[in-house]
């Protein structure tokens, strides 16, 4: 294996430079670009990038969907030192502009559609029209726990944060992924955005393992479910919600040849039991990994269990060898059952950038606080409660949104449930539920309702269960919580008005 030392420098020089690296599904038609292209393009771009007179340490910032020039100016960047900020491209204008003022970018990248969203004042190239300055790049041997890229969380409960990440850390997570498997023969589709960490941390891993990037621009159902067939693909990478929209759309469905996809990794966000069996359906040859990870502690936190034992169908698997896992339960003692996570890893973050009002998520002897809920069974096998800021309180019960949707998951005409709480005059709050019924499956409220007191403490019951054709997805594609308790405020207050309740 390849002694990588600057992240963006994961194509090992030694191996067939001719093999393609980036199938790029972002302008229409497929353009292929071989590793040694896209080396040359990477080394271009970080020559570009300081001949316009930056210097190791400053920002870019990157507006723009998923393309090859992405990549190669985002591995550009870190070869000469500078450090990329992918910008969420969803943000509305108000967040781009904070993003791109807080992280301090001396230049933007982006492409012909987002220009629009950029603060006139800032320095900007277009990705389709800047090649930089081509010629051959010796890449920057960065010091300890210097700065690689800047990743900023969605900003759904406040301002985004600027999560550090250094050279060191996602080398590191590199470095362990490579060691579990041979990776070389994959074909990854990546749909979801290079701005988050679940599309970002698979294309690093696809270049240092010499394999083979199927990269759309975004996630679509139709083009997602085509390219799985047309290019080949083996590996598919999504949260969630990506997948269940995509099974929701028959006319998608109609076009997938499942027959090349060998894994399927979902993370990001919890998988219920319905979808995973949907998913299992869909593609019978492909083996299902519910993963965990966050973008202050990295991918790499669970595996396998070393005795070979099979891991329960909704566990995110077993502590990592090479991670320290611990579990804090409300009453702030360690617990070996129920409790907080806590991670000790080479991937955690250095910190937020330019947040001295924040206080860092970390314990005195090194831990990240993720601020997941985990429950770890009598085999050592961790799987996710929920959120601990997701948490409310209904009539002086504990909820997490989590367990409710569990619950309304297990019924077996439901495909995905969202909870969440809304104000209530007697119990302080309530839980109130959204869900997406299988294809063909009849329920309403009422037998949705029944089913849940009969699984689950009544006081878990959501007080409202509405359907919907699909849940609505953030920036991330994740379920869009915000947007959800906006509806269900609007929906509440119409039954008010019209006397229901």
């Amino acid at each position: 294996m390849a002694n990588f030392r600057n992240l963006g420098a994961l194509i090992e020089p030694g191996l067939d430079g001719g093999k393609p690296a980036v199938v790029d599904l972002s302008r229409g038609t497929a353009r292929t670009f071989s590793y040694a292209e896209l080396d040359a393009m990477a080394d271009a771009a970080a020559r570009g990038l300081l001949a316009r007179g930056l210097v190791r340490g400053d920002r870019v910032g990157l507006l723009a969907a998923n393309s090859a020039e992405f990549l190669a100016v985002l591995y550009g960047a870190q070869r000469a030192g500078l450090i990329p900020v992918p910008v969420n491209w969803r943000f509305p204008p108000h967040l781009v502009d904070y993003v791109l003022r807080d992280s301090g970018a001396k230049l933007v990248l982006h492409d012909a559609a987002r220009r629009a969203a950029l603060p006139p004042e800032l320095t900007a190239l277009a990705l389709e029209d800047w090649a930089g300055e081509p010629g051959p790049f010796t890449p920057v041997t960065p010091e300890p726990r210097e700065p690689a890229i800047f990743l900023y969380t969605s900003g759904s409960t406040g301002r985004p944060k600027g999560v550090v990440l250094s050279h060191q850390a996602h080398l590191w997570v590199v470095e362990q992924r490579l060691a579990a498997q041979d990776l070389s023969d994959e074909r990854f589709l990546i749909a979801a955005p290079l701005y988050h960490m679940n599309g970002l941390a698979l294309a690093q891993l696809a270049c240092a393992a010499h394999a083979t990037i199927v990269l759309l621009p975004h996630f679509e159902t139709r083009s997602y479910a085509r390219a799985i067939g047309e290019h080949g693909c083996t590996w598919l990478t999504a949260v969630p919600p990506m997948l269940a929209m995509m099974l929701k759309d028959k006319a998608a469905m109609a076009e997938v040849d499942a027959r090349s996809v060998r894994s399927i990794r979902l993370g990001s966000a919890p998988v219920g039991p319905a979808l995973a069996a949907a998913i299992r359906a869909a593609f019978p040859a492909a083996k299902l990994i519910n993963a965990f990870g966050t973008t202050e502690g990295g991918p790499v936190v669970f595996g396998p269990h070393p005795g070979g034992l099979p891991t329960p169908p909704l566990s995110v698997g077993y502590p990592h060898p090479k991670v320290e896992l611990r579990l804090r339960g409300a009453d702030g003692a360690l617990s070996e059952t129920e409790g907080v996570l806590e991670q000790r890893s080479p991937s955690v973050m250095n910190g937020y950038w330019n947040r001295p009002d924040l206080r860092l998520p970390f314990t005195e002897d090194g831990f990240y606080i993720t601020g997941d809920v985990f429950r770890r069974d009598a085999d050592g096998f961790f799987t996710v409660v929920g959120r601990s800021d997701d948490m409310f309180i209904c009539g002086g019960e504990n909820i997490f949104p989590g367990q409710v949707e569990a619950v309304l998951e297990r019924h077996p005409a439901v495909e995905q449930a969202a909870v969440v709480p809304m104000p209530d005059e007697l119990k302080g709050e309530k839980p109130v539920a959204f869900v997406v019924l299988r294809p063909g499956a009849v329920a309403d409220e009422a037998s949705l309702k029944a089913h849940s007191l009969a699984e689950a403490p009544a006081y878990q019951h959501p007080r409202n269960i509405w359907l919907l054709d699909a849940l609505p997805l953030s920036g991330t594609n994740k379920v869009d919580k915000a947007a959800l308790m906006l509806l269900a405020r609007e929906l509440l207050g119409k039954q008010q008005s019209s006397g229901g309740g």
